[in-house]
């Protein structure tokens, strides 16, 4: 037995299941059930009040031919891919500000988290305001410096609402990303930094071949949480918009409840729900991919 016990402590990889072993047990638990009651009831024509019947795949096919349901798959798709990357760059922009000696750093990186900290529906209200017809903050801003001369209409006309909500999203977002990537150039050695000054390299090629490849690892994990937030995003969006104006801003988490709850139709909302999942295991392969270069960094080989 004392045997057995030595051999744990010194195998990484069993010692790594154990720690992770209680972690799986509460995810089986709290998450299994529900994705697979969910998965179950796409495949039927359950409503509420009224326990439904195995109907294959007649909801996804319904949903294929639903011009709404593809409008809410087209605004997902941009909304997650515009918002990701306007975040990446501004977040990334943020990092190397902050990693540098500026005065009150530590007050500056405080400021930086706030959008992140306050609850999204707060964030949402407050949009709510600087984008109202006819109270809008920043209307009248625009106003006053001469840039316009009428109110915009942010959230009634189908553009400008779908790039307000983006707008939204990125400033909740930015922290995140920026604080993230943050911690992650402040693992990387002056040292590298020093031996390509010496060499000549200029600023920007110290970004591109020393700051960049060792922080890889850290942006494939930070990118997939972040498409995972935004492809999922239902607070801010429902709160802001509530689907409108014309289903413009309709996410597919937002018309999924909208269909099951409100609607009743629990079978479409969940087969609604269901189709996201090949999107979201995508961003988890990216993620994975882009883990394998830690074995680099730590002195090992690509995989």
């Amino acid at each position: 037995m004392p045997a057995l016990l030595t051999r744990i402590e010194n195998d990484r990889n069993v010692l790594g299941l154990l720690f992770l072993l209680p972690t799986a047990v509460l995810l089986l638990l709290f998450l299994t059930y529900p994705l697979g009651l969910g998965t179950w009831l796409g495949f039927t024509d359950t409503k509420i009040g009224r326990g439904g019947e195995w109907i294959g795949l007649e909801n996804f096919e319904f949903l294929w031919g639903d011009s709404v349901t593809r409008l809410a798959l087209f605004n997902t798709l941009f909304y997650t891919v515009v918002a990701s990357v306007i975040k990446f760059v501004l977040g990334l922009w943020l990092a190397l500000l902050l990693n540098k000696h500026l005065p009150f750093k530590a007050f500056l990186r405080a400021i930086v988290l706030l959008p992140f900290i306050v609850p999204t529906a707060l964030s949402a209200i407050a949009f709510w305001w600087i984008y109202d017809s006819q109270f809008s903050i920043l209307s009248w801003a625009l106003q006053r410096m001469g840039v316009i001369h009428g109110y915009i209409d942010f959230l009634g006309d189908p553009w400008n609402a779908r790039l307000s909500t983006i707008a939204a999203n990125i400033w909740r977002g930015v922290p995140f990303v920026a604080i993230t990537l943050l911690a992650g150039l402040q693992t990387i050695s002056p040292s590298y930094y020093e031996a390509a000054s010496l060499d000549g390299a200029s600023p920007w090629q110290q970004f591109r071949y020393v700051t960049l490849p060792l922080l890889t690892p850290i942006i494939a994990v930070v990118m997939t949480f972040s498409v995972l937030f935004t492809f999922t995003d239902f607070q801010l969006i429902y709160v802001l918009t509530r689907g409108g104006p014309l289903n413009a801003t309709h996410l597919m988490a937002t018309l999924s409840f909208q269909r099951a709850i409100p609607g009743g139709s629990l079978g479409e909302g969940a087969a609604i729900a269901t189709a996201m999942v090949p999107f979201l295991l995508a961003a988890i392969l990216f993620s994975y991919f882009g883990l394998q270069r830690r074995a680099w960094q730590q002195g090992g080989t690509d995989k």
